[in-house]
């Protein structure tokens, strides 16, 4: 590899999938310059980033290599091993957020723990190792049980929804260490998202509604529409104080259920998220600038909308490999969408891009952004 000369602060990013990707405009913007970890040259990342390193995220002598030289190393996956982030910060490299905050959103069995014990609402839960400790679990919670893979689960992945004792083998079948959760009876999906930089600024996007089919986002509706304004404050309340609570440098997205009790806690991601894109063209500051800021500790951006109304529709890859000469109609249709595409192969059901539209009606611009993804996933009009 010839010699590169960075001109900015250099910002490590383990991972080279979209999340990565969707930075780097923000960086150029910053004088930022970022530098990947891929598995391989072809990753969504690693098609648009200069500085890209080719490596293996769970060897640690990767790991080392790659930060050699980074002012501080970020992810934009949960996946790298909590040992390796721990001996990386040993050996003298910032490392944001840190394993003590990231093993929250890696294991989910220690993140129920921590957060029943600071009172935050999560559903009833337990480590299940058989089934007889799921039955247990039914008799006190009742059926359907919620099994979860306590690491690695993602987009739908790694998580069952048992309604009898017969379905609770093919969980255990997938060899993974499971927990259980009680079944939540929500009324919807909601998400705030939250930055905190290493000296305890902290800012919280507007609450959104995510709809999901399958378990994968397909929709995310910015504001969440009707929300009551204090469940509102109270969602962002929650967000930064699981922020401070942890010790979470970056963003933090909370996934939540709304239900007749009130708001629950389902999930934790530490980094840019998927319930954030609209972000990009829906806020003053986009979640990916806003990341950059907080791992950087640089003051936080303003994350005031854009708009009054955004809707962020996800592209999911179907039968039609080619979707570029479906880009004219969709240009052409509607001037004020925007597309985004993430460089990856086209796979059914794999995410690959997103459109997001803006204005005042949600009505109206729903509309438009379901009117592109079904235009260029099908060729066909809604």
């Amino acid at each position: 590899m010839s010699a590169y000369s960075p001109i900015g602060p250099v910002v490590g990013i383990v991972g080279a999938g979209q999340l990565a990707r969707m930075s780097q405009p923000p960086a150029i913007a910053l004088g930022v310059e970022l530098r990947v970890l891929a598995g391989n040259r072809d990753e969504s990342a690693a098609r648009v980033i200069v500085d890209t390193r080719v490596g293996d995220y769970r060897d640690l002598d990767d790991l080392r290599d790659f930060a050699k030289g980074c002012d501080v190393v970020t992810f934009d996956h949960e996946h790298v091993p909590t040992e390796h982030i721990r001996a990386l910060a040993a050996s003298g490299h910032i490392v944001r957020p840190g394993a003590d905050a990231l093993v929250h959103a890696q294991d989910k069995a220690v993140m129920r723990e921590r957060l029943s014990a600071i009172d935050v609402p999560c559903p009833a839960w337990a480590r299940v190792s058989s089934a007889d400790d799921v039955a247990r679990f039914a008799g006190e919670h009742g059926w359907p049980v919620v099994l979860k893979a306590v690491r690695g689960g993602y987009d739908g992945r790694g998580v069952w929804v048992c309604r009898t004792p017969e379905e609770v083998a093919e969980a255990f079948a997938s060899g993974a260490e499971l927990m259980a959760e009680a079944f939540v009876p929500f009324e919807r999906e909601l998400a705030v998202l939250v930055a905190r930089s290493p000296h305890g600024q902290g800012v919280s996007y507007p609450v959104v509604e995510t709809v999901q089919e399958n378990g994968i986002c397909v929709e995310v509706l910015a504001p969440a529409p009707d929300l009551d304004p204090e469940e509102a404050a109270q969602a962002q309340r929650i967000g930064l104080r699981i922020a401070e609570e942890l010790g979470v440098t970056g963003l933090l997205a909370v996934e939540m259920f709304k239900t007749a009790r009130g708001l629950v806690v389902n999930e934790l991601a530490m980094r840019p998220h998927n319930s954030g894109h609209w972000t990009i063209e829906g806020a003053t500051t986009s979640q990916f600038e806003q990341h950059l800021r907080a791992v950087l500790d640089l003051p936080l951006g303003s994350p005031k909308m854009t708009a009054q109304v955004v809707v962020m529709a996800n592209l999911l890859g179907g039968d039609e490999p080619d979707l570029f000469k479906r880009y004219e109609h969709v240009l052409a249709h509607d001037p004020g969408i925007k597309l985004h595409f993430y460089g990856k192969q086209v796979r059914p059901g794999r995410k690959i891009g997103h459109v997001t539209a803006l204005g005042s009606n949600l009505d109206e611009v729903r509309a438009r952004a379901r009117h592109a993804v079904v235009y260029l996933t099908t060729g066909e009009y809604t």
